[in-house]
């Protein structure tokens, strides 16, 4: 069973990824984005470092992914992830253009039929105010710079995105996480857990009652 966590920078991906791996019993592939050397000045300089930044992502996660899945899969029952293949290109439809967005979808889409699908996606929501308060809490040096205008397009694009995929019927579920502590409450993170369970009918679970 293969379950991404997906969301904004900032959201608590890789957080929460790591807390559900002992309550899973699971293996854990996390992204690895440290090592793009177009990073930090692609903050600097937005438009100058784009497609070089993009390319590199996706050619990265690329590789993770099409070789870390199946081998994580086949070693435990479950797998989870703090992040997907397809976040590369919501980035890039806000960050390139014209030929340079043109050739990057070729590519993705190439690169995109060799890549394993979760079986859910956990898609955590936060207001953009609280994904700016989150940002400068952990203090990563290049995220500094950070223009709450962009954090707010990638906001609404992973919105629009995330609301059209479960519209046709993709297996997502969504978690607002304005309210959640997962760190510091241990009864949000069960929340999430019970949350998870339910939608994959996981036992044990407390199915939902209905509510008249």
């Amino acid at each position: 069973m293969y379950i991404a966590i997906e969301g904004v920078i900032g959201v608590g991906k890789t957080t929460l990824a790591r807390l559900l791996k002992p309550k899973f019993e699971s293996n854990l592939l996390l992204e690895v984005f440290e090592e793009n050397p177009f990073l930090s000045d692609f903050y600097s300089d937005r438009s100058r470092y784009a497609f070089q930044t993009q390319m590199f992502f996706l050619l990265s996660r690329y590789h993770q992914q099409r070789k870390g899945v199946p081998q994580m899969l086949s070693e435990k029952d479950y797998l989870v992830s703090d992040y997907t293949f397809e976040k590369d290109a919501l980035f890039a439809k806000i960050n390139l253009c014209g030929d340079e967005l043109e050739m990057y979808y070729k590519v993705q889409e190439a690169l995109r039929e060799k890549i394993i699908q979760p079986d859910l996606i956990v898609y955590l929501k936060a207001s953009t105010e609280t994904l700016m308060q989150r940002i400068a809490f952990r203090d990563r040096p290049y995220e500094r710079t950070m223009d709450i205008k962009y954090i707010d397009e990638l906001n609404h694009t992973y919105d629009e995105y995330f609301t059209t995929s479960q519209k046709k019927g993709a297996s997502i579920l969504t978690i607002d996480t304005n309210r959640i502590d997962i760190i510091h409450n241990q009864e949000d993170l069960q929340f999430i857990e019970d949350k998870i369970k339910q939608t994959l009918q996981l036992p044990p679970y407390q199915p939902e009652l209905p509510i008249s």
